[in-house]
């Protein structure tokens, strides 16, 4: 079955949560509430730029709360909206795949 761009629910979803690095940002939000530099020392392998820039979209998404302190220095958290929470599932399974199929 095939299905047109903008229709099709796998589609859609990748295009909010899909690439190398959002997945795996949900995945350590799911734990929790975590200040920008907890994230980046958990995935030391992005950039700083790609780091904010998938933050952002997960945020334009509805997918992650931003709460900025009016501090010095400025403390951002991330968390997970409770629309953000929907996707655990989803995620769960990702990660039940991958272990077995580390196992293959």
């Amino acid at each position: 079955m095939a299905c047109s761009l903008g229709e099709c629910g796998v589609k859609k979803t990748l295009s909010v949560i899909g690439g190398k690095w959002k997945p795996v940002i949900l995945w350590i939000l799911k734990h929790g509430t975590f200040r920008f530099s907890e994230i980046q020392r958990t995935l030391p392998e992005i950039t700083q730029k790609m780091l904010t820039q998938q933050l952002r979209e997960l945020e334009e998404e509805g997918i992650i709360n931003r709460v900025v302190y009016a501090v010095v220095p400025p403390k951002v958290e991330y968390s997970l909206t409770d629309y953000g929470k929907t996707l655990l599932p989803i995620l769960i399974a990702m990660e039940s795949w991958g272990k077995k199929h580390l196992e293959r």
